[in-house]
Formats: structure tokens, C-alpha cells, sequence
């Protein structure tokens, strides 16, 4: 009777979500002090962009609701230029019983049905020992940023673009790179003295806005790396990106068959204390704890 009735008050929140005026329905989003929030796992079967609503068939919600398959709204704006069809999923799910409300809130995509595309890769480019030259890019607070805002600092860096699909690209060097963060905000040891750079090749798309967004989503709602200080994000014209990729052999292009998409390679470089590039993975095969050893390896 309980699990019944549960499903039933679901199922009531999610009609109200379609109809008009609901906060969700105008993207507002605000949970009160008493909702609710779970754990969400499934695959997608359809998107309404224009609804900003995706159906979505979802494992057990354990002390909520059984599998089944229904519509859910998402606050993150940048999941619409990701998500396709056949998608796994994992995200919160937010109930607000007293305003009738329920959504998605930090979509995490696990898995994409887009098949992968063999990137042009370049490996003729040596860099290990050199200075990182210099560049000028906007952060994802608007603010500009440059290798003299970590000086005497280990950091490391790599190149991405928010609306990639694939989930052994962007998508893993993002949560490799959000899991650092969280893991570095707490250790005391580690927190003042290493950093994070993510550099996006679409300017045309990843706004500051849309990138502190991405990385927000990507830390989860309670980290204690949310001011984005450990990893930054950062954007810039192309001339200016381009010049940075090519110096350490970075390659990316749009797409012939689909201008949405870009074809790239894949590289994360570590820097040292000195501004010295110390170490470059050309690939995905590295973990979060691999590129923490070779950055703490620049402290000593």
C-alpha cells in the first residue's frame, strides 16, 4: 500500500510539472527546505528539448519508487546539446512535495549511444622540459586567466568542449578531473598548492557561464571544491586556443558529417612549480590518482 501510494504521489508531481506555471516549467527550480533527493539511474529513451523534459526508463529508487519509465525536467541547461538517445544517466532527484514539484538536478552521463570517432592524432610535438608559453583566455567566472595565476603552483591542463558526447572523451577527462578537485579540496596538504585547468575549443557555444555550469554539474551539490578554485575552466577565441593546442600537439576539428561535433585528439599536461611541462598523457588510459603522483612529483 505504501509503495502504491508513493507512485501515485509521483506520478501526481510529474503532471503537475507539465502543466503551465510551475516553477519547474519556468525553470526556476527552487527546492523548498523540506524536499527530498535521491540517487536516479537509467537509460534515456526520448528528449523534448523544446520541453527541456527527457523520458527516461530508471532502476529502483530504493525507499521511493520501483523501475519504471516516465518524464523527468532537468535544471542544467547543457545537458540539451549532450544527451542522446539510448544515454545512461545518473543524476538527483529533487521532490518537493509542499510546492508539488519534482526535477533532475546534476545529470552525470555515464555512457552515450554516439559511436566514436577516430580523432587525428599528432605526436610529433615534444614539449617535456619547456616553458608553458604564455596565453589569455576568460575563466568561467568572465574573469581572464593566464599561467601567471599559478605560479609556483603544480597544475595540470586539458582541453575539452561541453557538448562532447562521448563518454571515453571529454566526458572522462571532466570527471577525472572533478574527482581530483574533490579529493585536493580535502586534504590540507595538497588544497593550496595544486590546480586544475580545463580549456574549451568551442568558443562559440561555452559561454563562462555554460562552463561554470558543465563543472559545477560534474563536482556534485555538496563539494568542497564548488568555488571552482581548484579546477577552473576557461575559454577563449579560437586563434588563441589553437596556438596553445598545436604547442602541445593537440588536434581538433568540427565535424565534416555533423558541424555540431568536433573530431580531436586527447592530451593532459602537467606543469611544474616552475612553469616547466613536466609530463604529457596523449591519451585516456590515465587515472585521477596517475595525474595526482605526477603532480605532487613537481612539489618535491
Amino acid at each position: 500500500m505504501r509503495l502504491f501510494l508513493i507512485v501515485i504521489t509521483v506520478v501526481f508531481l510529474f503532471v503537475q510539472c507539465g502543466t503551465g506555471g510551475s516553477s519547474s516549467e519556468n525553470g526556476n527550480f527552487v527546492a523548498g527546505p523540506n524536499a527530498k533527493r535521491y540517487d536516479i539511474k537509467g537509460k534515456v529513451v526520448s528528449i523534448d528539448k523544446q520541453k527541456k523534459e527527457v523520458m527516461i526508463a530508471h532502476e529502483e529508487i530504493p525507499d521511493f519508487m520501483s523501475a519504471m519509465t516516465m518524464p523527468f525536467k532537468i535544471k542544467e541547461d547543457w545537458v540539451w546539446g549532450v544527451l542522446t538517445e539510448g544515454a545512461e544517466i545518473q543524476a538527483d532527484l529533487v521532490v518537493d512535495n509542499e510546492s508539488g514539484q519534482a526535477w533532475l538536478e546534476n545529470p552525470r552521463i555515464v555512457a552515450s549511444s554516439v559511436n566514436e570517432k577516430a580523432p587525428p592524432v599528432r605526436e610529433d610535438v615534444g614539449t617535456i622540459g619547456k616553458d608553458i608559453i604564455d596565453f589569455d583566455l576568460t575563466d568561467q567566472d568572465g574573469k581572464p586567466i593566464s599561467p601567471k595565476d599559478f605560479a609556483g603552483k603544480a597544475w595540470a591542463i586539458t582541453f575539452i568542449y561541453t557538448d562532447c558526447p562521448l563518454p571515453n572523451y571529454c566526458i572522462l577527462m571532466s570527471k577525472n578531473f572533478s574527482d581530483l578537485a574533490n579529493k585536493i579540496a580535502g586534504d590540507d596538504t595538497l588544497k593550496d598548492d595544486i590546480r586544475l585547468l580545463s580549456i574549451s575549443f568551442d568558443p562559440a557555444k561555452d559561454t563562462p557561464a555554460k562552463l561554470k555550469q558543465y563543472g559545477l554539474g560534474y563536482l556534485g551539490k555538496d563539494s568542497k571544491a564548488a568555488d571552482l578554485s581548484i579546477w577552473k575552466l576557461a575559454v577563449g577565441d579560437d586563434k588563441k586556443v589553437r596556438k596553445l593546442a598545436d604547442f602541445f600537439g593537440l588536434r581538433y576539428e568540427v565535424d565534416s558529417m555533423d558541424k555540431t561535433q568536433f573530431n580531436h585528439s586527447l592530451r593532459t599536461i602537467v606543469i611544474g612549480p616552475d612553469s616547466k611541462v613536466r609530463k604529457v598523457f596523449t591519451g585516456n588510459e590515465w587515472k585521477a590518482d596517475e595525474l595526482l603522483s605526477e603532480l605532487t612529483k613537481t612539489l618535491k
